[in-house]
């Protein structure tokens, strides 16, 4: 019976992430990866939301007066209550085609860095939006989890979780954080990086969506061995004469707008390595730092950080979905983990 049972489980686990979330089905992986986005209009002082996730993206920037799109999640946590509410809801809704009649149990991943009160606010939006329990598990145990690292041997495992708000460094060993800290830098600062150098260097004015396609077509870390790297046009409006007009942009560029955010990066991993117990600083010379999370994805950003700290740097096989796994398996081996979910703060 029970395995009939979990044939029909609505148990579910969110990576509530301020770029994407990703929802994970009891014994059906990542089913669901949407950004995290929702479009609106208010109507008598209220809000009626009109597209979430994919639809909403493509409205970001493009909406008239009466309708907004935004991101409810700013740096891992949620800026606006409601509005996050109704995407959990809808999430949730878009799982479940069917109408169930019992509510799941859904796991939250949340940063380390998190307070009581932003931990509270995730727990209480997703228990309005239907959900029967709510736990929730630190984003750099889920990482680690859903990167394949042993975290529950006695030995040091370090992971680096760039997601789009938030950079967590954490060491962690006998299953629990050991050492961790958050830096708030991720994907979107680098998409302002690359803004705000476009508007000082070429007095070019870019949106959001054109500066993450330059950062996922040709961004890197490293200065190119040529000096130029590859091309790309690209378009906005000049900002002398306020009409829009395409230059090109090269690699060697988009490693010069991106320095500050990937130096920051680095000096939290270098942060991370002094604040370590010296026997699990030894443990993680031996097996090396694992990247996960989107950011991990930037070019050449594992030899940049190898050039700064001389560890051997690994990107995790699956580094986008790597949170949303690691809370699944958190769900699937809930008695195992059980130390790493917190069901009530």
């Amino acid at each position: 019976m029970t395995g009939f049972g979990g044939l029909f489980s609505s148990d579910m686990a969110i990576d509530l992430g301020t770029a994407n979330t990703l929802v994970y089905v009891k014994g059906r992986g990542v089913i669901l990866n949407e950004p995290s986005v929702v479009a609106f209009h208010v109507k008598d002082g209220r809000k009626q939301v009109l597209a979430v996730g994919e639809d909403a993206k493509l409205m970001l920037g493009r909406t008239p007066g009466s309708i907004e799109a935004i991101r409810p999640m700013r740096e891992g946590v949620i800026a606006d209550f409601d509005v996050a509410e109704e995407m959990i809801k809808y999430f949730i809704r878009k799982v479940h085609k069917r109408t169930t009649f019992t509510k799941p149990k859904i796991i939250v991943c949340v940063p380390h860095g998190a307070t009581p009160v932003e931990k509270r606010a995730i727990r209480q939006s997703v228990l309005s939006a239907g959900a029967r329990r709510a736990g929730l598990i630190a984003e750099p145990i889920a990482a680690a989890i859903g990167a394949g690292m042993p975290i529950t041997d006695p030995t040091g495992s370090m992971v680096v979780d760039i997601g789009g708000g938030t950079t967590e460094v954490a060491v962690l060993s006998l299953g629990d954080i050991v050492y961790a800290r958050s830096v708030r830098v991720g994907g979107d600062r680098m998409d302002e990086a690359i803004i705000n150098y476009l508007r000082r260097q070429q007095n070019l004015l870019i949106g959001e969506a054109t500066a993450e396609r330059i950062k996922t077509s040709i961004g890197t870390a490293r200065m190119p061995d040529d000096g130029r790297g590859a091309c790309m046009q690209i378009r906005g409006r000049d900002l002398l004469n306020g009409v829009p007009k395409e230059i090109e942009i090269n690699q060697a560029q988009v490693a010069e707008a991106l320095a500050e955010p990937v130096q920051q990066i680095c000096e939290a991993v270098m942060t991370a390595l002094e604040a370590t117990p010296p026997d699990l600083a030894a443990d993680i010379v031996d097996r090396g730092v694992m990247l996960t999370g989107g950011g991990a994805l930037l070019g050449e950003l594992d030899l940049a950080l190898r050039e700064q700290t001389g560890l051997g740097i690994s990107v995790a096989d699956e580094s986008l979905n790597c949170v949303a796994l690691g809370t699944g398996k958190a769900l699937e081996y809930e008695k195992q983990l059980r130390h790493v979910i917190d069901y009530d703060s």
